[in-house]
């Protein structure tokens, strides 16, 4: 069984978890799989990394070093993946092919969706106002969770109109995206439990486990997601009740506390990986790039340029990367 593992607090509650599992039914020990970039300091967990795997007792670790633009949104494997498959969400799956092909057949495991399943909720300031003596901040977003839907819609909404997104989209591009994403977020319960629950309901999260299935099966890989499985979400809002549990630590002490140290459960850094899929590869082909296979009265051409040229590039901008090399190699 291989756990992918980047040292941050989601991949190392999975580890954890599987490593406990296997010890309790006598089966072996997981593998941890680790993506390293050396030359991207924003990315370097290595002592995290050696602090949970030393933890856990693990003498097996896969490690995986790329210097080379390997895991670029248009490197070599993720061409590769856009030739068999077309686009696919999320546009990072494409540039996993590098590391499946080397494993071999087996069971793989991701703590991909953490940060939804075990992040904070719509009633998670009410449940901080209750537990001790809250800070002003903390009401007033208790206050505005209180709210009305049409009311708390329009104030995501103005929010998110200074999104990333209007680095690149047209304005009425941008005001219908943030309408949806207003609408989204306002559908979310106030209850722990409920809340936790409509994460189900979420169609990011089934694309995202049905392709990334998809696309680890061509190398005789099953995928698994647990921190986005059924089971495991129905139990956490059992768990949970009504209040839940508080924020995000909170929630990870109270499930994880058996397998991980505090000082994992507590860390707030997180590594950043955006540089590492916007590479030389995606700023060679912006630079050519001719404007095809992105619609212009929603997207600004030159801008959406700018932004893959930049030293900010986001993966939010991954599909429309992936439309627009499929169109200028004519597989639009």
């Amino acid at each position: 069984c291989f756990v992918t593992f980047s040292g941050g607090r989601d991949s190392s509650t999975v580890l954890a978890t599987a490593a406990a599992l296997a010890r309790r039914e006598g089966l072996s020990l997981p593998v941890p799989v680790t993506r390293r970039y050396p030359d991207e300091p924003a990315t370097d967990e290595n002592e995290w990394q050696r602090s949970v795997v030393r933890h856990l007792g693990l003498s097996e670790w896969i490690r995986f070093e790329y210097r080379n633009g390997e895991t670029d949104l248009l490197g070599e494997a993720a061409r590769e993946g856009l030739r068999a498959d077309g686009v696919l969400w999320p546009p990072a799956l494409q540039t996993h092919r590098v590391m499946y092909r080397e494993l071999g057949s087996g069971s793989l495991v991701t703590g991909e969706g953490g940060d939804a399943g075990l992040g904070d909720r719509r009633g998670t300031p009410l449940t901080a106002s209750r537990n001790g003596a809250p800070r002003i901040a903390t009401l007033r977003s208790a206050a505005a969770a209180l709210l009305p839907r049409p009311i708390r819609q329009r104030r995501i909404a103005r929010r998110a109109r200074s999104s990333q997104q209007g680095r690149w989209l047209r304005p009425h591009a941008l005001a219908e995206h943030t309408r949806l994403i207003a609408a989204d977020l306002a559908s979310e319960p106030l209850r722990f439990d409920a809340s936790t629950w409509h994460l189900t309901r979420i169609r990011a999260f089934h694309a995202l486990r049905h392709n990334h299935a998809a696309v680890a099966a061509e190398y005789q890989l099953r995928a698994f997601e647990p921190l986005l499985d059924e089971g495991f979400i129905a139990a956490l809002a059992r768990a949970g009740g009504r209040w839940g549990f508080g924020d995000r630590t909170d929630i990870m002490k109270a499930v994880f506390s058996e397998v991980l140290p505090t000082a994992v459960l507590e860390r707030s850094t997180k590594a950043a990986f955006d540089r590492v899929y916007t590479s030389r590869a995606t700023r060679d082909f912006a630079r050519e790039w001719d404007g095809s296979g992105v619609d212009p009265d929603l997207v600004d051409i030159d801008r959406l340029r700018a932004v893959w040229l930049s030293e900010r590039p986001t993966m939010a901008t991954g599909v429309l990367l992936h439309s627009a090399w499929l169109a200028s190699e004519g597989q639009a």
